[in-house]
């Protein structure tokens, strides 16, 4: 199963300090720097949200430099639901139909197309909520088909999976917290897509007590059955050279 899944960047850390060991938001030359680096190295998924500082908006200048052939060949995830207070430089959620509708505004400014949009911050009381169907259905006026959730917790998913016009899941997933692997499983049973986050433990399966070797972690990952992406975040080229070697050689041991 593991040629189903794919290698994809989340962007996270470049719009805003995130990961075990925090660190500072780079420039937008070195932002924009290792974009450029993530598709020359085979990188075709990239996963951003607008509670990402400005990481939306570094993708959109990216994406805008590329030929329209090159465009099609990415698939840009975006989310809504959870946003970004500039001011206070934190985020905050807000799941009503109006913020869903001008976070999803703003969104497609940055990136001019969204291929897959996710809500973010679910909870079950979200899912169930008149506002987000009105904001699906809104999404779908702008030509936007591909939803589905990214979750944190078994209640959320369990709707997520049992609702059919969701296409894709996104959940954490690795070797120190195999809680979500189940519900992996029962996602690819019903044939969503499925984008496995964190599976270093935003790293501190790498720079923990007890650190595990990249290799090990993604082959966690790739033993799971289903088809998708697993994302990794990082703002050097470095460590994302790294991770790509780490995971190539993961899934060639399972294939």
């Amino acid at each position: 199963m593991s040629s189903q899944i794919e290698l994809g960047l989340g962007i996270i850390g470049l719009g805003k300090p995130w990961g075990y060991v925090v660190s500072d938001v780079p420039p937008q030359r070195d932002a924009l720097g290792l974009l450029e680096f993530a598709y020359l190295t085979g990188i075709r998924y990239f996963d951003s949200a607008p509670s990402y500082g400005i990481a939306e908006e570094r993708l959109g200048i990216f994406l805008r430099s590329l030929g329209s052939q090159q465009r099609n060949e990415l698939r840009i995830a975006t989310k809504f639901g959870e946003h970004w207070d500039a001011d206070r430089n934190s985020p905050f959620v807000d799941h009503s139909y109006d913020a869903l509708c001008r976070s999803l505004d703003r969104s497609l400014e940055h990136l001019q197309r969204i291929d897959i949009l996710q809500l973010h911050k679910t909870t079950p009381e979200t899912l169930r909520s008149r506002d987000l169907v009105r904001a699906w259905d809104y999404a779908a006026s702008l030509g936007i088909t591909r939803i589905g959730a990214s979750v944190s917790d078994p209640g959320s998913a369990e709707i997520v999976i049992g609702e059919p016009r969701y296409g894709c899941i996104q959940l954490p997933l690795n070797r120190a917290n195999a809680t979500f692997a189940e519900v992996a499983d029962k996602a690819s049973a019903r044939g969503m897509w499925v984008a496995a986050n964190r599976p270093f433990g935003m790293g501190a399966m790498l720079y923990g007590e007890h650190p595990v070797p990249h290799r090990e972690a993604f082959q966690f990952v790739l033993d799971r059955a289903f088809t998708g992406v697993v994302l990794t975040g990082t703002r050097s080229k470095g460590h994302l050279a790294e991770n790509w070697e780490a995971f190539q050689s993961a899934r060639r041991s399972v294939i």
